[in-house]
C-alpha cells in the first residue's frame, strides 16, 4: 500500500526557505516515504535507491526557492522524483530482452500457466510472481517507456497527471505506452513460445 499523500503546511515551507534545520529535518521526515516509495516504483534495482533519493532531496532544497505554487508542494516534489528517476535510468546501460534460459523454474511455470488458465483462475502467489517477471520485462524497455508504463499502467495515473510529473505532451505519453505495452506483448508471446519448443525462437 503506498503512503497517504504528506501534507506540507506554508509555516514549515517558510521555515525551509529562511534555512532553518529543524525545519529541514522536519521536511525530510515528513516527504521520506512518499519520495522512497516513488524510487521504488521506477527503480527496479534496490542498490541504487539510497543514492536516487539523496539525489532527490538534494534537489529538493537546492530548487526550493523556485516553488510558487499553485500546485500543492507534494507534487511539485512528485516532479522532481520522477525526473530524477527517469535521469538515473537514461545513465544506465540498455538491458537485453529477457531470454527464457534468464527465468527461475517459478517464472517459467508463470509462463507456462499463462496458456492453460484465466485470470479469475489465476493465484496470489501466481499474480505475484509474474509481477516479479513484469519487472524484469520493464526494465529492457527504455528509459521514457519504463516511467511512462509503470506511472500509466501499474499506478494507473491519468494521462493528464504524467504530463504534470513529466511536462511530456499527451501525445508523446500515449504513442510511448502504445510502444512499451507493444515490446511487452512481444516479449510475453517470445517467451510463452520457447516454453512450447519453438526451435525458431530459442
Amino acid at each position: 500500500m503506498e503512503p497517504e499523500p504528506p501534507t506540507i503546511s506554508k509555516e514549515l515551507l517558510a521555515a525551509v526557505k529562511e534555512g532553518d534545520e529543524s525545519a529541514n529535518r522536519s521536511l525530510v521526515e515528513i516527504l521520506y516515504p512518499a519520495v522512497r516509495a516513488n524510487v521504488r516504483n521506477h527503480l527496479r534495482k534496490r542498490a541504487d535507491h539510497d543514492d536516487v533519493t539523496q539525489e532527490i532531496f538534494l534537489k529538493i532544497f537546492l530548487k526550493i526557492e523556485q516553488y510558487r505554487g499553485p500546485q500543492p508542494f507534494v507534487h511539485w516534489v512528485s516532479r522532481i522524483a520522477v525526473t530524477t528517476c527517469y535521469d538515473w535510468l537514461r545513465k544506465q546501460r540498455v538491458r537485453p530482452l529477457v531470454a527464457y534460459s534468464d527465468l527461475s523454474e517459478p517464472e517459467v511455470a508463470v509462463i507456462e500457466n499463462s496458456l492453460k488458465v484465466t485470470k479469475a483462475e489465476t493465484s496470489d502467489t501466481q499474480r505475484e510472481l509474474f509481477s516479479g517477471l513484469l519487472e524484469k520485462l520493464i526494465a529492457t524497455l527504455k528509459p521514457r517507456e519504463q516511467i511512462v508504463i509503470r506511472l500509466l499502467d501499474l499506478e494507473e495515473r491519468s494521462v493528464r497527471e504524467i504530463e504534470a510529473l513529466t511536462g511530456w505532451g499527451s501525445s508523446k505519453i500515449k504513442v510511448t505506452a502504445m510502444r512499451a505495452r507493444r515490446k511487452l506483448a512481444e516479449q510475453i508471446k517470445q517467451l510463452e513460445m520457447q516454453s512450447q519448443g519453438d526451435p525458431e525462437t530459442i
